[in-house]
């Protein structure tokens, strides 16, 4: 009876460690537009577009525009990216192009997706996808890996006839994010995630030569809803202690079956 008591409270603690592993399985929510879904992109890294995880956002431009949006991704997530290219009714063959960059502007590779297509003449749209690899919590200074803090996506067209240029297109891009667990979590975070920003002057009266007055300008106001995380939490908590509890009734079990039933019968003298 006291092994099955045992039993039964080392599965309620593995059921309970199962919920938060479970929940950062799936993907992230949808964010809600409400109406107010960007409509343009910009045309730089620095004009970006602030969008949200799971927001849809659209831009009209012409066949060699640079368009530029940016989104938040924090540390245990894998960032998916995907865009929609639709093309006028008569072009040539074109071949559009989709890049993420992090917060330091470095180019990140594609775990897997189309983020280079070709469409062919007369092809109403060209759709892209770009799944980057999980972003860590902390990495090494010579290493490319991804970090917490805002990621740049740029659409354009990398090839096309002279003919086609300047030709109006649309564009949808939409950046969500699945959460992987404690099983991308890595032993350290940074001090701050990499958000991208700069200082200029602010002239107070006239007198900021003076008093050396100082504004900061960021450049990406944007984070995930729930604030960044920075990697200091993961699943991998809840099973090293559950390992530990299941460990302890493993050898209480062990030594309740293996310590006998009492003291040996004593067997009479001369018998």
């Amino acid at each position: 009876m006291r092994i099955t008591r045992m039993v039964t409270g080392a599965l309620l603690l593995l059921g309970l460690a199962a919920a938060p592993a479970a929940a950062d399985s799936t993907p992230s929510p949808s964010a809600s537009d409400g109406g107010n879904a960007p409509t343009q992109a910009g045309t730089s890294f620095r004009t970006a577009t602030e969008i949200d995880q799971g927001q849809q956002a659209t831009a009209d431009g012409s066949t060699g525009d640079y368009l530029y949006w940016s989104f938040p991704a924090d540390a245990g997530q894998r960032p998916d990216v995907r865009a929609t290219v639709k093309l006028p009714g008569t072009h040539g063959t074109q071949t559009w192009q989709l890049d993420v960059y992090d917060g330091l502007r470095r180019r990140q590779s594609c775990q897997y997706g189309t983020q280079t297509r070709t469409a062919a003449g007369g092809t109403g749209t060209v759709e892209l996808h770009c799944v980057l690899r999980t972003v860590r919590a902390w990495s090494e200074p010579w290493a490319n890996d991804p970090l917490p803090g805002t990621y740049y996506v740029r659409l354009t067209v990398v090839d096309l006839a002279p003919a086609d240029l300047g030709q109006p297109v649309r564009a949808e891009v939409r950046a969500d994010a699945k959460h992987i667990g404690g099983s991308a979590a890595v032993d350290g975070s940074l001090a701050e995630p990499l958000v991208p920003g700069n200082s200029v002057k602010q002239d107070t009266a006239g007198d900021a030569e003076k008093d050396g007055s100082v504004k900061t300008a960021v450049l990406s106001s944007i984070k995930p809803d729930d604030g960044w995380s920075s990697g200091w939490w993961s699943d991998r908590w809840v099973w090293t202690g559950v390992g530990g509890v299941l460990a302890a009734l493993a050898g209480i079990g062990g030594y309740a079956l293996t310590r006998g039933s009492g003291r040996p019968n004593r067997v009479p003298p001369g018998v």
